[in-house]
């Protein structure tokens, strides 16, 4: 089920975004509307997958000192296949099937630069129909940014 979404629908989502902890009363306040009318909104764009309220979480504050950047080029498999198995190890973060030089790109976060030789060699190398593995160390963050869908009222 696909919505529209009005300027309050956007209205709403930039409150959200600027606060995702806000109560419906306070985004309700800050727009003039009421609570109900907020919670009303909110639910119907969750139930057609238009949003979703979640926390960003700092990779720093948990430890994760080192990341990665991790293309695979894949051979005598499906690359689908191969990117569940890789989406599975709870390292990878993100996983993609891309087109171009490689077939899989994926975002990798460790804890220590100890655990990448383990993790390259022994976690992804024992996943059948890998034929290269190209890790790239992340060096800076210089975006990092989740409400990337512009989401524009309808005229």
């Amino acid at each position: 089920m696909s919505i529209s979404f009005d300027a309050t629908d956007h209205a709403i989502v930039e409150q959200l975004r600027s606060n995702g902890r806000a109560t419906n009363q306070q985004i309700a306040e800050a727009l003039g509307l009421t609570a109900t009318t907020v919670s009303t909104r909110i639910r119907r764009m969750e139930d057609a997958n238009q949003l979703r309220v979640v926390a960003e979480s700092d990779f720093s504050a948990h430890g994760y000192d080192l990341l990665l950047r991790v293309t695979i080029e894949v051979e005598g498999r499906p690359a689908s296949d191969v990117a569940r198995a890789l989406a599975a190890l709870p390292e990878v973060f993100a996983a993609h099937l891309v087109t171009g030089s490689y077939d899989i790109d994926m975002l990798v976060a460790l804890h220590e630069v100890d655990e990448l030789g383990p993790f390259l060699l022994d976690r992804i190398g024992a996943i059948p129909g890998i034929r290269t593995i190209t890790p790239s160390t992340i060096v800076d963050i210089v975006k990092y940014q989740f409400d990337v869908v512009p989401i524009e009222p309808e005229a």
